[in-house]
Parts: structure tokens; C-alpha cells; sequence
């Protein structure tokens, strides 16, 4: 964690030299795909019958079982249909026949080819419970952009169904160490599809997602001391944020995305500074005699939720986005007696943190309205909490079978599953924004 990484700030410095390949774009693929066990569900779940899709023996991949694991993985909904049954996508289904067979919903599709690795992709969407249709959507799409194509039709299914919007269109970042190697790379949100960004001799941590979903900020040690990228994905452009003297770290984006909150030892204890996004403006926002860090800003941006020990253990606070002197300081968190690494949910309504539980580290969340807190896992090894960008869920790192891994975990606790890649340890995850 983060609050940790500051007071080891003596050793990281002491981190060997480094040759850093940045790929220019992010076309190239990691060959290491991603496990996925899903180790709990939801209490109800929504019965939907997804049909295998007519002709997309034509595909490379395949549309119906993308679709399928994305409903599966959202703990919300229950496959009826899991064989090679293909149901006409023309006319109207047999509303009567479909509920005897315990479904709720129906989902049909097809594929045409309309040239060289060109295809158009027609599903339709229908409520079995109120015999009606749902509409679909026909989409054209090139071989290389299948996966997005069977997401965009999973998150329409959750809009739909469950009137949200789905996040499996979004993208994940992460780290994953290779023996002395590590990888930046981003990922679909099922952590499938892999794309390097950057490789490194030297850790990379605290990747932080831009609100565009264009752009990521992390933090290298390949200067032998910890500074500041920000990552342009689509051309791998990046520019040095901060290089300041000492320790450079936890990037996060403000909602606008006009500026960075991040944490410099520059002046001696690390403090919290504000930055543009261009690397300009850097001013001081917190004063404290002991440590600040971690910032994150809410969801309207009028604050800067962070870690601060200034109380004797470390604990979430919260400021004005203008800086501790506008407002002051107000205490957040109360339950525990050791708590790093806070996030905010999409919607401003919960607060996820690391709590140090008889030395466990374990994801907690906590109703800001409330103050009621609760465990979210009972792991011992928990850190780097993300909120997916739906707010249903949350993504870090944990320990499984002595290697690092991302897990996910529903808001209330029911649905959860771990993300892994044999013979590698995956660390540091940030889900990324919806992109429109």
C-alpha cells in the first residue's frame, strides 16, 4: 500500500537502473491471458436463456460465450441455455414455451459476413415475463473487434434487464511481475485481450485511469526514484508529470480531468499537492508535520478524500479540493484502528479502504451517509481497491496461494471472483472509466 510504499521511501530510492521499452501503440498483445473463477454469486439471480448466435461458426471467437461469461461474472443473472441451440432471431419466440423452460428473458443473434474479416452482428432482446420485445442492436464489426462487439451486447442486455448501465465494455489496468519483470498493461474488463504499455526493470505502480479513459498515470522507478507518467494510450506518448526531488507518488485524477492530487516528499514529509494535467501549476494542499498521501477526489470534485497519520495511525480524511486550509480537515474513517488507500464509488455514496485487522489487510466499504462499514472479504492480503465504473463493484489485488491476484467483489459482498495468470503475480489494478 501506498502508506507503506512513503515510510519505505529510503529503499525504494536504492532500486537499480533501468531499460524501460515503451511500445508506441497499444497494438501489441501479452500472450498470458487471464483465469477466471468466480467463487461466489449473487442470493437471486435473473434467468436468461442466451442462444447460441445463427452462423458465427464464421467468427474466430465466440459471440455467445463472451456474452454468456459476462453475464455469468456480474453475479446477477443465471445462464438457462448453456449448449449449441440456435434460436431464429426473425419473428416473435413462443413467449409460453420460454417461461415453462424457467426463463425470464431471451437473447438471439446472428452473424453475416459481408467481406474479408467483416461482419454484421444482429441481436434481439426479449422479456419473457411480459411477452415484449426489447429491441437489439445490429453492429458491423472487423475480426479484431468481436470481444467489444459481444460486450457492448452484454451491457445492453444489463441496461436493459436491470435499467443501469454495464461495465463490461470498460477496460482494467495492472501490473503484472514476471519474475524480475514488469508489465503495465490494460486489459477488457474480464481481463482478457491483454496490451502492454509499458515494460520496466523496475516496479510500476499506482496506475490511475484519466476520466476520458484516454490516458493513464502511474508511477515508475526506472530513475532509480519514484516519478510521475502520464501514458497517452492510443499513441504511447507520455509525458514526465512530476520529477520532483524525492518520492513522486499516487497519481489521481480529479473529475474534469484538467488537473492531478498528488503526494511529494519534496519539502520533507510527504504532503499532498494539486497539478495540471500538463505537468504545470504544482501547488501545496495539505500542511501537516506527518504524513499525507493517497489522494482521491470525490465524485463532484469539491473534495480530496486521503490518508494522513496526524492522528498516531493512519486514517481517511477529507479536505477542500482547494486545499486543507480553505475548510479544514475532517476525520472519515473510525472503525479500525489502521486504515489506507481510500476510493470513491462513482456516485459519491461509499468509501473503500484497507483496514489493518489484527495484522490482516482487508477490503472494508463504507456509507458515507451512515458510517455504517463492512467487511468486504476476509482476506489478509487485500490492496489497491478500484470501484468498477457503475459503482457494483470493486477490483484490487490479494494473495492466492502465495501469488498475487485481482479479485472483484460486488458492493454487497455476494458476488465475488478471482482473476489470476499462472506463473505470474498481478498487482496494482484500476478500472478504467465508461467510454461514450
Amino acid at each position: 500500500m501506498l502508506y507503506l510504499v512513503t515510510r519505505l521511501k529510503s529503499k525504494m530510492i536504492s532500486y537499480g537502473a533501468v531499460i524501460v521499452a515503451l511500445l508506441i501503440s497499444m497494438a501489441t498483445p501479452a500472450f498470458a491471458q487471464m483465469n477466471i473463477e468466480i467463487t461466489g454469486v449473487g442470493q437471486s439471480l435473473y434467468p436468461i436463456a442466451v442462444m447460441r448466435f445463427k452462423d458465427e461458426g464464421k467468427l474466430p471467437i465466440s459471440i455467445t460465450d463472451i456474452i454468456r461469461q459476462d453475464l455469468a461474472r456480474s453475479g446477477y443473472f443465471k445462464n438457462t441455455e448453456n449448449g449449441n441451440a440456435v434460436e431464429s432471431d426473425e419473428g416473435t419466440p413462443n413467449y409460453k414455451s420460454w417461461a415453462a423452460r424457467g426463463a425470464d428473458a431471451l437473447a438471439v443473434g446472428s452473424v453475416v459476413q459481408t467481406g474479408n474479416g467483416q461482419f454484421e452482428i444482429h441481436y434481439k432482446l426479449f422479456d419473457i415475463r411480459k411477452s415484449l420485445s426489447l429491441g437489439g442492436l445490429n453492429l458491423n464489426s472487423s475480426t479484431d473487434n468481436l470481444r467489444a462487439v459481444a460486450h457492448k451486447i452484454a451491457d445492453d442486455i444489463v441496461f436493459k434487464l436491470l435499467g443501469e448501465r454495464g461495465v463490461f465494455s470498460t477496460r482494467l489496468s495492472y501490473v503484472i511481475k514476471d519474475g524480475k519483470r514488469y508489465r503495465l498493461v490494460i486489459s477488457d474488463a474480464d481481463g482478457q485481450n491483454i496490451r502492454n504499455a509499458m515494460n520496466s526493470g523496475e516496479p510500476i505502480i499506482s496506475p490511475s485511469w484519466s476520466p476520458d479513459g484516454k490516458k493513464v498515470a502511474y508511477v515508475s522507478f526506472e530513475d532509480r526514484k519514484p516519478v510521475i507518467y502520464v501514458h497517452e494510450l492510443a499513441t504511447g506518448r507520455r509525458i514526465s508529470l512530476s520529477n520532483q526531488k524525492g518520492n513522486n507518488s499516487a497519481p489521481a485524477w480529479s473529475p474534469d480531468g484538467k488537473k492531478l492530487a498528488i503526494s511529494l516528499s519534496k519539502d520533507g514529509n510527504t504532503q499532498i499537492y494539486g497539478i495540471n494535467a500538463d505537468g504545470t501549476g504544482l501547488h501545496r494542499l495539505t500542511r501537516g508535520n506527518t504524513i499525507d498521501t493517497e489522494p482521491q477526489y470525490s465524485a463532484d470534485g469539491r473534495y480530496i478524500y486521503f490518508t494522513s497519520d496526524r492522528g498516531g495511525n493512519p486514517q481517511i480524511y477529507r479536505m477542500s479540493a482547494e486545499g486543507e486550509q480553505a475548510e479544514g480537515v475532517k476525520r472519515v474513517t473510525f472503525k479500525q484502528g489502521f486504515v489506507t488507500s481510500p476510493r470513491i464509488s462513482p456516485d459519491g455514496k461509499y468509501l473503500a479502504y484497507i483496514a489493518n485487522i489484527g495484522g490482516a489487510y482487508r477490503l472494508y466499504i463504507l456509507n458515507l451517509a451512515t458510517g455504517d462499514a463492512q467487511a468486504l472479504t476476509d482476506g489478509t492480503s487485500d490492496e489497491s481497491p478500484s470501484f468498477a465504473a457503475n459503482g457494483r463493484y470493486v477490483l484490487y489485488s490479494t494473495k492466492v496461494g502465495g501469488k498475487r491476484v485481482l479479485a472483484a467483489v460486488s458492493v454487497d459482498g455476494n458476488s465475488k471472483q478471482v482473476l489470476s495468470i499462472p506463473g505470474s503475480d498481478v498487482r496494482q489494478p484500476s478500472w478504467g472509466p465508461f467510454m461514450d
